[in-house]
């Protein structure tokens, strides 16, 4: 056997043996943020957490195994092709192989097609509408803050911008979202001025509120908990103090929510916050 063909075998096996022992290292030492591809929630916080959380690591999973291979023949081919000493010249050159042309042909087809293919019947999952939610929210975005409609109980809260000033307790005093948990909710996110964007990091989703259009987030609550959300459009000058927090909350919870939004003491929860109230509030809707 030629010393070429003894290094590449040698350099192949050193490959192979690299690539298991780093597969075995993820598979046996990852903590559960990595096993949930470093993404900032957990499993169950929405119906659509798992499946987005599964496209991403499934995506991630497949380039990673692409560049593996790719990474490794291209360090393979360096090492076992390089010049020898007292070697001149090229190296041989050979013609294409055909078989091999098709194989690199169809291999990123078939990879690209089965991407497209998952991420488009997750993208019609995730925007998918109820045809009767249990809750349906009227979301408006607004410099720098955001009024949330509850519509079904006929009340709202009006929120203000955030004080950051560094001091304790700024989160306590943001505006709120209640849902209740385990149902199904409608987002009806609108703007009165600029674009926004609503964006609740822990439910994987985040959509546009654009001035005159109406855009629906829809989706399953899981259990209880608390999530922060922010708008993630630059919005002007005071775009990152635009906060507010998600409380999912019991059945029983939610109704005493909605029943204190509309008792008499609280007049200024009474009713909905509508166009009115826009900067233009004669530009006319348009429901995407």
């Amino acid at each position: 056997m030629s010393s070429q063909h003894r290094t590449g075998s040698r350099w192949t096996k050193t490959l192979v043996v690299g690539a298991s022992a780093a597969a075995t290292l993820l598979m046996t030492g990852c903590s559960d943020v990595a096993q949930r591809g470093f993404l900032p929630t957990e499993r169950g916080t929405t119906n659509h957490v798992d499946t987005i959380m599964d496209l991403w690591i499934g995506s991630w999973i497949a380039a990673l195994a692409v560049g593996l291979i790719t990474w490794g023949l291209m360090l393979w081919c360096i090492i076992a092709y390089r010049r020898r000493k007292n070697e001149t010249g090229y190296p041989k050159q050979v013609g294409y192989h055909l078989p091999l042309e098709i194989f690199y042909t169809l291999v990123p087809i078939i990879l690209i097609v089965s991407l497209f293919s998952f991420s488009d019947r997750v993208e019609r999952e995730v925007d998918a509408r109820y045809d009767h939610p249990d809750v349906t929210v009227e979301v408006y975005g607004k410099q720098w803050a955001w009024d949330f409609n509850y519509v079904d109980s006929n009340v709202h809260t009006s929120g203000a911008q955030a004080d950051l000033t560094g001091k304790e307790g700024v989160e306590e005093k943001l505006d709120t979202l209640y849902l209740p948990e385990h149902s199904k909710v409608e987002l009806q996110l609108k703007s009165r001025d600029v674009n926004h964007s609503f964006w609740v990091p822990a439910f994987l989703q985040k959509l546009d509120t654009i001035p005159g259009q109406t855009n629906y987030m829809s989706f399953t609550t899981g259990g209880t908990g608390e999530y922060q959300g922010k708008c993630a459009e630059l919005c002007g000058e005071y775009h990152s103090e635009m906060l507010f927090k998600v409380k999912v909350v019991s059945q029983e919870d939610y109704r005493k929510q909605m029943e204190l939004f509309a008792d008499e003491d609280h007049p200024q929860n009474h009713g909905i916050l509508g166009d009115e109230y826009n900067r233009n509030p004669n530009k006319t809707k348009t429901d995407q």
